[in-house]
């Protein structure tokens, strides 16, 4: 068993335009602010049956894909957004910013983060606005993926499973006749907007207990914190007693203590008062 981290910064989508198989390629090219889930984006997309690439840029703004082909000004104009999208107010004028540079065709995807099956869209050209569609239930563009890579060629991404945050260290495993365990470690950020609360804290730290059936079928998992900025849990203490670790955590003034004890032979975690 391993775990394999991999950082995505390019996806491609397959959708349609007013029926027509399309295949879209998008880069990320660099945060707008401070927020990870808001940036400038470039690629291209084609129309499947003529696999002509027409070039594309604009933004990802926290689900909503905002694409703009300009022609000829395409390189001008993705240089143009850049300099004038700087911020939040900025970013909510994305349109308005880009009209000034007339572009000939525009692809715009609104999302919400939900387990849909599609993306709705809407693509404009002239006086034409047809609709459009990607068939995927995820638009983000920067990905951290953690492969679980289990036995009988099995794995799962935490990014599907757990969150979008990544930082997951693989510990252990064992088995016994309720099923499989796996012990993970793990360091993430607080907020992917670092102008937010707790974006500019040192993270999220603690251990995940994974649980699947005899034969590695995911079924649940759960959390313990271990140093928080959302929870505001500092200050904890560590003892190591042979295969287990045990500690003490600190909650604040208006939350009792309570005590983990990491039994790494085992891949168990026992919470007590």
């Amino acid at each position: 068993m391993e775990l394999k981290k991999v950082t995505d910064s390019s996806q491609i989508f397959k959708g349609e335009i007013a029926g027509n198989p399309i295949t879209l390629q998008l880069n990320f090219e660099g945060i707008v602010d401070c927020n990870q889930y808001q940036h400038f984006v470039k690629g291209w997309y084609y129309y499947d049956k003529y696999k002509k690439k027409i070039p594309l840029t604009g933004v990802y703004d926290q689900a909503n894909l905002y694409l703009y082909n300009f022609g000829s000004q395409q390189s001008r104009a993705g240089k143009f957004l850049r300099q004038k999208i700087t911020d939040q107010e900025s970013l909510t004028k994305t349109d308005s910013i880009a009209k000034i540079m007339k572009p000939g065709e525009a692809l715009f995807f609104e999302s919400d983060y939900s387990l849909k099956k599609a993306v709705e869209g809407k693509f404009y050209m002239a006086n034409k606005i047809l609709p459009a569609k990607l068939f995927t239930k995820d638009t983000r563009i920067y990905r951290y993926n953690n492969y679980l890579i289990l036995p009988h060629n099995k794995k799962i991404n935490t990014y599907d499973v757990i969150n979008p945050s990544g930082g997951n260290k693989l510990i252990s495993y064992a088995s016994d006749k309720s099923g499989n365990r796996v012990l993970l470690y793990f360091e993430e950020v607080s907020n992917f907007n670092f102008c937010g609360m707790c974006g500019a804290s040192d993270g999220e730290k603690g251990y995940r207990v994974l649980y699947f059936t005899n034969d590695w079928n995911f079924k649940n998992y759960e959390e313990y914190l271990t140093e928080s900025c959302i929870e505001n849990i500092y200050d904890t203490k560590s003892v190591k007693k042979n295969d287990k670790k045990i500690l003490n955590i600190q909650k604040n003034s208006s939350s009792p203590a309570y005590t983990l004890t990491v039994d790494i032979k085992n891949a168990t975690i026992t919470k007590s008062r």
